[in-house]
């Protein structure tokens, strides 16, 4: 029995668990509509993926919504390759299909749009497919040189494959025996502008001399000035009379000015480590191209990841860069610093277990690959001075990771002259205490710490209070919550107090709340709710110039109609998620910590705070030891003093060394109260011990009455706390009548 169209139009459960995981990572629920079929031999012939497609279409025009997202979900759960799918939407008519695909994206439903846009994405994938398949790119530079019509479909395949292309064009043009398909692969190559330029480049330097000139002339006709760097560098260094002249001929078509090519090189580095658009050829897809050239082999493409692709242009360039240099003297500074910034933000971004094949390392090496260095390495190995260079770049973009990790540097590195200002000029150290993110901060004044600076410096006085908070051990955060509704603000601030965030009080604008920002030690999210049209976006900007929120990571919580176009605004930032007001309470948490993972490495945990606190109290017990001036300990005994009676055993016995080393009242004074009100008699004695170490140093600071408590403790039973007792009255030289009951043993 032959089936009817609706009967062949029911959805197969066949593949359809694998297409709904679309869906179910994107948060959106398929709500599919099942009709039982008219009877079980209509229900086991299964539908062809041509049925599939085209009544995918057939639903979205009958706005069946229900059955064009259980059609489309099973036509995307068959995993079709690629090239596949393509060929498939164009027997339906692509056309037809992909006007389809454009009003279901259009669709109120959430669970059309998301799938309209997977299927638009599987059609111009499998374009892109079958355009960068070999032999399509063979056949059409082929047709370069046949039939008008055959020329014009050439090209324009030629160009929708883009630098896949490269190996073989350039292979067509150089060869001498077609001229006429050399001019023709010329052409292409120009129209496709940019994506010629890095593969021309990398093969120019190895070419023999005739094609040099040729590619050299090439790179003129193609208008962009990314080609200057390789052409200075090729009529600086080349022997050939007509290669110089070819080179020059094209940096002037080009504008470029005489000049040094290890400039260019690093300009153009800049441009790779920002990510520029103008130098990546495919905008959101996971792989770009990297290019070598091998006089024997020719030229070779491999793909790598998206997330390390800027990092290893920047590096390969710089590489270069710093190779002239050499020859001229010395590697300019900021040369090395650009490198390892990129190499920091080439190990921050590799994706975990990638092996990438510009830079294996011991974690994650292709088979016969040579492990090269941690980029913490380079970072220690290049000097205090590059090290303060890639601290000085992670402020001014923002970037926490490599604030962070210049840091970790510095620390290990510097010396006491690292953080001394420079004719006026605040050391990039001394900046890093006032960068809006915690971690950053005590980073900074602990790596400070350990120069043991010996001249004043700007910001000197913000050093000891912040590694003074840090003893605390506690993994604060904080968050501003800004809207104009005072319910929306109070379940938002209830989901992020139970996710541990201090919440600042309600406020519609910065400037409402600038006194609660200002008083606190750093934002660590801030969240926009409930503002409609372009308001998210301006207060977005405000809070990424303020001073304490600069570097926080930012949720906008706006209404449905303006969701996509603000996602896609800030697509290429990841320190700001855009979600639609209504957003469940799982949602929330899960972008919050996404973002602060993005933006600072995740939220502080208790053990890393632990951490913090011990190694602030070694930095000031350090500091204390070398009773440094310019970063006086003195200023943290408010801080100490209030923390000894709340903590633990091993942390009252590290606050006490350090305050048994503070020239203050207070410090002394502490001790001897706490020894006092104590229960343990071995915590009285180490409280002792530390109260006459301070006397020791410092003279005695005891009030009369405290005196006469350690007297009445040096008669205890038990002989250490006893004898603890006596030394601290021996540092306090106490008057010998004071004494003299305790030899006539009368008390």
């Amino acid at each position: 029995m032959a089936q009817t169209t609706d009967q062949r139009r029911q959805p197969l459960f066949t593949g359809l668990l694998a297409a709904l995981a679309l869906f179910a990572a994107a948060g959106t629920t398929v709500n599919l509509a099942v009709a039982q079929p008219a009877d079980d031999a209509a229900a086991t012939k299964p539908a062809t993926d041509k049925d599939l497609a085209d009544d995918f279409v057939h639903y979205i025009l009958t706005s069946n919504n229900q059955m064009a997202v259980s059609t489309g979900a099973e036509l995307l759960g068959r995993n079709l390759k690629p090239a596949e799918f393509a060929t498939l939407v164009e027997s339906i008519d692509a056309q037809r299909f992909t006007g389809a695909v454009q009003r279901g994206s259009r669709s109120a439903a959430e669970d059309l749009r998301a799938l309209s846009g997977a299927l638009d994405k599987a059609y111009q994938n499998g374009l892109l497919a079958r355009a960068r398949d070999p032999e399509m790119i063979a056949r059409n530079i082929k047709n370069l040189t046949g039939g008008q019509r055959a020329r014009l479909l050439a090209r324009e395949g030629l160009k929708q494959a883009g630098e896949y292309a490269l190996v073989q064009l350039l292979d067509a043009y150089v060869q001498n025996d077609n001229s006429e398909l050399s001019v023709a692969a010329q052409g292409v190559m120009i129209d496709m502008g940019r994506q010629s330029i890095v593969p021309l480049t990398t093969a120019l330097p190895k070419l023999n001399g005739l094609n040099q000139e040729k590619v050299a002339r090439l790179l003129g006709l193609i208008p962009y000035k990314q080609s200057l760097p390789f052409l200075t560098d090729l009529a600086a260094t080349t022997s050939n009379t007509a290669v110089r002249a070819a080179a020059e001929q094209s940096i002037a078509r080009l504008g470029g000015q005489p000049g040094s090519a290890a400039e260019q090189y690093r300009g153009l580095a800049e441009a790779y480590y920002d990510e520029n658009s103008n130098v990546t050829s495919f905008p959101g897809e996971e792989h770009q191209l990297l290019w070598n050239y091998d006089p024997q082999t020719g030229l070779t493409m491999r793909e790598i990841r998206t997330p390390v692709f800027h990092e290893a242009m920047a590096m390969k360039l710089l590489e270069r860069a710093m190779q002239l240099e050499t020859g001229s003297g010395s590697i300019n500074a900021d040369t090395l610093a650009l490198w390892v910034s990129s190499n920091y933000s080439r190990e921050f971004d590799t994706p975990e277990g990638y092996a990438n094949p510009a830079y294996p390392t011991a974690a994650a090496a292709e088979e016969g690959a040579s492990a090269r260095r941690g980029a913490q390495y380079f970072g220690v190995a290049s000097g205090s001075d590059v090290a303060q260079r890639v601290l000085a770049r992670a402020i001014d973009r923002k970037d926490t990771q490599l604030a962070r990790a210049a840091l970790a540097a510095v620390e290990q590195i510097a010396g006491n002259k690292a953080v001394s200002d420079q004719a006026g000029v605040r050391s990039p150290l001394s900046n890093a205490l006032l960068y809006p993110n915690r971690r950053v901060q005590l980073d900074a004044a602990l790596a400070i710490a350990a120069t043991q600076p010996n001249q004043t410096f700007g910001g000197s006085e913000r050093v000891i209070p912040t590694l003074a908070s840090a003893v605390k051990g506690s993994p604060d955060q904080f968050a501003v919550v800004l809207t104009t509704d005072i319910e929306r603000y109070q379940v938002l601030r209830t989901i992020l107090e139970k996710n541990g965030f201090t919440v600042l009080p309600q406020g519609a604008s910065f400037t409402e709340l600038a006194g609660p920002i200002a008083e606190a030690p750093s934002v660590d999210l801030v969240v926009l709710a409930g503002f409609t049209g372009d308001s998210g976006s301006v207060l977005k900007t405000e809070s990424q110039s303020g001073l304490k929120t600069a570097a926080s990571p930012v949720l906008i919580m706006t209404t449905p109609e303006v969701v996509i176009e603000q996602s896609r605004a800030f697509q290429a930032d990841n320190r700001v998620a855009v979600r639609p007001m209504g957003t469940g309470e799982e949602a929330i948490v899960n972008t919050v910590n996404d973002l602060i993972q993005n933006a600072a490495g995740g939220p502080m945990t208790a053990d890393e705070a632990l951490a913090y606190a011990d190694r602030s109290l070694n930095a000031l017990r350090d500091l204390a030891v070398s009773n440094n001036t310019v970063l006086p300990v003195k200023d943290s005994a408010s801080t100490l003093v209030a923390l000894l009676p709340s903590s633990t055993a091993e942390r009252r016995s590290q606050l006490a060394e350090v305050l048994g080393r503070i020239a203050d009242e207070r410090a002394q004074r502490s001790l001897v109260d706490e020894a006092i009100e104590s229960t343990d008699d071995a915590d009285r004695a180490m409280l002792l011990t530390a109260a006459g170490e301070s006397a020791k140093r410092f003279g005695n600071l005891l009030s009369t009455s405290q005196v006469e408590q350690v007297l009445e403790l040096a008669t205890n039973p038990d002989e250490k706390l006893a004898t603890a007792a006596a030394a601290l009255l021996g540092a306090l030289n106490v008057p010998n009548k004071d004494l003299l009951p305790l030899v006539l043993g009368e008390k």
